[in-house]
């Protein structure tokens, strides 16, 4: 069953290695990765399913990492001493393939490193609770109607597992809010940020679907499709949606939000 589920950015500044004293610019958000672990911790889950937008991204079809074991380290971003190991949940990641495979595109791939979009999330996640295994999906670019349905499918893997699952959609918002963004700058990214926080705040998960297509071309975004897998889960069920804290001192909208179960 889900026992909990966020929302969680990736960008490797996060990480002390890589961000040194950048970090002190994401005060408020590491401060609620602290919140979050704690909740992550008291939920003891077995399993992790972490959605990423980094990593094999295929046109035309969902991925799966599956691997015994995992490593997680930054070493492109100039940290070779972080690294941590995780294990895999091949049993999981096998019958869900069985489940979807006439239904959905699903490749499998086996990669002994996890991306970044992995890797940032599970290393706040994981500093205290490390008893878990750990589903990595890529999304693809299918059409978003198609990630909130494969979504679906994946809730009904979960609720058929007699494990404690967490979902983690790993999720940077816009990157093009100031002059000195990865992206350049869009005077209407905040406003794509601002959309994307009301719905989840009004739990209208439903309205991510319908976003204007240019606002959404205008943020230079990489989290939307990991959110509509998320939500895909998420709909119907009873929660109230807690943002931890936004920040973008980087230019990038870095969110941090739990589905609070009732």
């Amino acid at each position: 069953m889900l026992v909990f589920s966020a929302i969680m950015p990736h960008s490797p500044l996060l990480i002390p290695g890589v961000g040194k004293d950048n970090l002190k610019k994401l005060k408020k958000t590491t401060r609620a990765l602290d919140l979050l672990e704690a909740s992550f911790v008291s939920a003891a889950p077995e399993l992790v399913v972490v959605v990423s937008p980094h990593g094999d991204i295929y046109p035309d079809a969902f991925t799966i990492n599956t691997m015994p074991t995992y490593e997680a380290n930054f070493e492109e971003f100039g940290d070779f001493e972080t690294r941590n190991t995780y294990q895999g949940a091949i049993s999981f990641i096998n019958r869900f393939k069985e489940q979807i495979e006439n239904r959905e595109s699903m490749l499998l791939k086996s990669l002994p490193t996890l991306d970044y979009g992995c890797g940032v999330p599970l290393y706040y996640l994981g500093r205290t609770h490390k008893n878990f295994k750990v589903v990595p999906i890529n999304y693809s670019f299918l059409g978003y109607e198609k990630h909130w349905q494969f979504g679906m499918e994946l809730k009904e893997a979960i609720y058929n597992s007699n494990l404690r699952i967490a979902l983690i959609a790993s999720a940077d918002l816009s990157h093009r809010l100031s002059l000195h963004a990865p992206g350049g700058f869009s005077p209407r990214a905040k406003d794509f940020d601002k959309k994307v926080v009301q719905i989840l705040k009004q739990q209208k998960l439903n309205n991510l679907l319908t976003i204007d297509k240019s606002l959404i071309a205008d943020a230079g975004e990489c989290g939307l499709r990991s959110l509509l897998i998320s939500s895909g889960v998420m709909q119907d069920m009873n929660y109230e949606f807690q943002v931890l804290s936004y920040e973008s001192p980087f230019g990038v909208g870095c969110l941090v939000g739990e589905f609070k179960f009732k």
